[in-house]
């Protein structure tokens, strides 16, 4: 199965099958018959890890990304307040220095409505298109879009209360997101009116930011209380049709998390601290096929389990230009 393919059945929510014994490539097969013979030992991967985490590099990409995010949409705050016309409008729909942009997601709904498409649009959302082709598609999802950064912090309170078992995390099957977006994009067909748009914490927090906040916050509270109390990061993984977009763009992008299996311990933690875990189902022990995989187009490229990783074993990689990153 090509990347493009198992990127594809992730997006829809298939959940990928582990590989038999005969489709791993001789190389990752040496890798694990060595590891069987040669466990570590609980001590010594404590020590690994006790290391990492005094290590000043232990939140690298989370800082780099929570800067980028804040800085891009406080431009466009900046930019409205002093009318200095660097960065106008909002992330649906926006114009930066004179170039037009339009969130990919958004320019399909206004389609869908008004069914006709106006030149306007055509320009912005090639010129997003071009920028997230090359980015990485869902990379908007994380490093742009600020309820992300909301939906962070509330799931550090959820994971506290799981912890100390005030409450118990409840999952939906990943697949009723592609539910959710054919049926955003059949309303908007159907009534004439962007659905979505109305209800979409992204548009609502970027619109609230820049001209001053509305009643539309109190949805946003809403799902923030039941991402803390019921379902952990419900909306992004479950309802989102942005994620959905942007992952097909992904698909093709050359920038990526890079997976090797040879020095990972296959422990997990990478795993507990991603937004979308089942892109890392490859770092479960004996679910690689080769020695080195490239994490699905579902990834938002945060870089979280590359900050966690002790051994390096994911990293970024721009394919075709460099190695990693």
């Amino acid at each position: 199965m090509s990347y493009i393919t198992k990127s594809l059945a992730q997006i829809i929510g298939r959940k990928l099958k582990k590989p038999a014994k005969e489709d791993l490539s001789p190389e990752v097969a040496a890798v694990y018959q060595e590891k069987k013979l040669h466990r570590m030992t609980r001590a010594d991967f404590l020590r690994i890890q006790a290391e990492h985490e005094e290590s000043k590099h232990r939140h690298t990409w989370r800082n780099r990304r929570w800067l980028t995010l804040l800085a891009i949409n406080l431009l466009f705050v900046v930019s409205y307040f002093f009318d200095i016309q660097i960065l106008e409008g909002a992330l649906t729909a926006s114009r930066f220095v004179g170039f037009h942009m339009a969130d990919l997601n958004s320019a399909l709904q206004v389609t869908l409505a008004f069914k006709h498409i106006v030149l306007n649009l055509i320009i912005g959302t090639t010129t997003v298109l071009i920028m997230w082709l090359l980015l990485g598609g869902r990379t908007f999802c994380s490093w742009v879009c600020p309820y992300h950064l909301l939906a962070e912090l509330a799931e550090t309170i959820h994971l506290w209360l799981v912890n100390k078992k005030l409450i118990k995390n409840r999952t939906f099957h990943r697949g009723v997101r592609s539910v959710f977006y054919v049926i955003f994009a059949l309303l908007a067909l159907i009534t004439g009116y962007t659905v979505f748009e109305t209800i979409s914490p992204t548009g609502i927090l970027s619109r609230a930011l820049i001209y001053g906040p509305g009643i539309a916050l109190v949805w946003v509270g809403v799902l923030l209380l039941f991402e803390v109390f019921v379902s952990r990061r419900a909306w992004c993984r479950y309802v989102c049709p942005i994620g959905v977009t942007y992952g097909i763009v992904g698909t093709v992008s050359p920038l990526r998390v890079a997976y090797n299996v040879i020095d990972c311990h296959h422990e997990g933690e990478c795993r507990k601290v991603c937004l979308v875990p089942h892109v890392l189902d490859v770092t479960i022990k004996g679910r690689s096929p080769e020695v080195d995989m490239d994490i699905g187009a579902d990834c938002t490229r945060c870089g979280l389990c590359i900050d966690i990783c002790p051994t390096g074993s994911l990293k970024y990689k721009f394919k075709g230009l460099s190695k990693v990153l």
